[in-house]
């Protein structure tokens, strides 16, 4: 298989993994449905979180073509990730600030992550994530839309990425689910998309933003990812499919915050 046909086959992989889009199969796909290849085909998560911020970008510059202000935009543009994923990675965020939050050992801790219903501890963190990022975003495009559009794409990749670094540095807290299926990563899937999230963390640098800005979005970022991961060691003794949802949403609203202070 050419290198070229492999990476796509990678970047669909990530893309129905992240999104509830039906991508269609490619004739080289053997089974295009199943998590058994995805330990490889991380390296495109970048890729594919670029991909889902463009579309995000473009809700905010069709929303502000309109006539809407940035703090009507941003929320439009927020809607839309939440929308391509299902908003799983806000479920997460809620989960795990519930299980977190409200459980006094690690079975009980699991269980309540585990329960579809949302507790005080959860709907409080989804409430102030959604603000954060929305506030944000709005503050970024009132100064300038065209680094709202890159801060989306770059947020949306690195994230994506960061949600990487649980399922790396710590084992299965539970013996099914997505962070089981998806298997510990491989050591040159993982400097691939770090590699690619570097790269899409200057994004914002095509708006003029300033360099030490994006390194220290990646940084944040990165450590984000290693600092959530710690506390899901200590809390479940692992990770899950939740815990790497929340990484995400963390890591989304500091790439966001770093860039909406240079305002």
């Amino acid at each position: 298989m050419r290198a070229s046909s492999s990476l796509l086959i990678d970047l669909l992989i990530c893309l129905r993994f992240l999104t509830r889009i039906p991508f269609p199969a490619l004739a080289a796909e053997t089974a295009p449905q199943s998590l058994s290849g995805f330990s490889r085909a991380l390296r495109m998560v970048p890729a594919a979180g670029a991909l889902l911020g463009a579309l995000s970008a473009g809700a905010l510059v069709s929303a502000s073509a309109l006539g809407l202000p940035p703090l009507l935009a941003a929320p439009l543009a927020i809607a839309v990730l939440a929308a391509l994923s299902g908003a799983m990675h806000e479920d997460g965020l809620a989960d795990c600030a519930d299980g977190f939050g409200g459980g006094a050992t690690r079975e009980r801790k699991l269980e309540i992550m585990a329960d579809s219903r949302i507790g005080a501890f959860g709907a409080v963190a989804l409430a102030l994530a959604l603000y954060i990022r929305i506030a944000a975003v709005a503050s970024i495009a009132a100064h300038s839309l065209a680094l709202a559009v890159t801060a989306l794409i770059g947020a949306a990749a690195v994230s994506r990425a960061a949600a990487l670094i649980p399922l790396a540095v710590l084992p299965p807290a539970r013996t099914k689910g997505a962070g089981f299926s998806a298997g510990r990563p491989r050591s040159s899937a993982l400097a691939v998309a770090a590699a690619l999230a570097a790269l899409f963390a200057g994004a914002p640098l095509i708006a003029g933003a300033d360099p030490s800005k994006s390194a220290l979005a990646f940084a944040a970022c990165a450590g984000a990812g290693f600092a959530f991961s710690d506390l899901a060691r200590r809390q479940i003794g692992g990770q899950t499919g939740d815990v790497a949802g929340a990484t995400q949403q963390i890591a989304e609203a500091l790439f966001y915050l770093i860039f909406a202070a240079t305002v």
